[in-house]
């Protein structure tokens, strides 16, 4: 089980650029672990830091008014590149749930629904008019609501997004893959012991 997602009411994060690839998301040197966790540190690291390692203080994440925002809004083709599923992982790390953009890469796209990421597509005008508000005003809110499929703006504006139904029960209930199999482990067990009993040779031990 993961963290279920329904509401956020949180601080939008702008991010005024098109086609940021997963390299830029997060550099190839991170991809030598598994681990989910320890992987904010490099995000969009070559945008956050200057060549000494300091922060850059014009990045939006690196200025406090949007420090804690878990709603990054973005440009078109957010997550294009390689397919590295440590890039939503990055992302996650750091704290967002939900990035608003155009159009996404598919492969990251479905990475996001698998690790409980919720990518909401709406027409470029309307990002656009998001990340205008953000920028005018920094730490300003925004509200995504999954169970009705609506982003609220910093201005009262409300966008409608689509998402696949399955996946939409998949992050409210906190379900990954294997979650959502366990769910079925008494229909499972019951079949293996009816299987076992119907065809018992397929199940005896075969000599080393």
């Amino acid at each position: 089980m993961r963290e279920k997602f329904t509401f956020l009411d949180t601080a939008g994060v702008p991010l005024d650029r098109r086609n940021v690839d997963t390299d830029a998301i997060i550099p190839a040197r991170y991809l030598k672990t598994i681990k989910r966790t320890g992987l904010e540190e490099g995000l969009f690291f070559a945008w956050r830091y200057d060549a000494d390692g300091r922060e850059r203080p014009d990045f939006p994440l690196n200025r406090p008014s949007y420090r804690g925002g878990r709603v990054l809004v973005a440009g078109e083709n957010f997550g294009c590149g390689s397919s590295r599923e440590h890039a939503v992982w990055a992302l996650m790390d750091f704290g967002f749930r939900a990035v608003i953009a155009p159009s996404f890469s598919d492969i990251f796209h479905n990475n996001c629904l698998k690790n409980g990421m919720l990518p909401v597509t709406l027409p470029a005008a309307d990002v656009q008019s998001l990340i205008d508000a953000l920028l005018a005003a920094p730490g300003c809110r925004v509200e995504v609501d999954l169970p009705g499929q609506t982003v609220k703006g910093p201005k009262g504006d409300v966008h409608r997004f689509s998402i696949d139904p399955f996946a939409k029960t998949c992050l409210l209930e906190g379900l990954d893959e294997i979650a959502l199999t366990m769910k079925s482990a008494p229909e499972i067990d019951r079949y293996e012991r009816e299987r076992k009993a119907a065809t018992p040779w397929l199940f005896r031990d075969i000599p080393g």
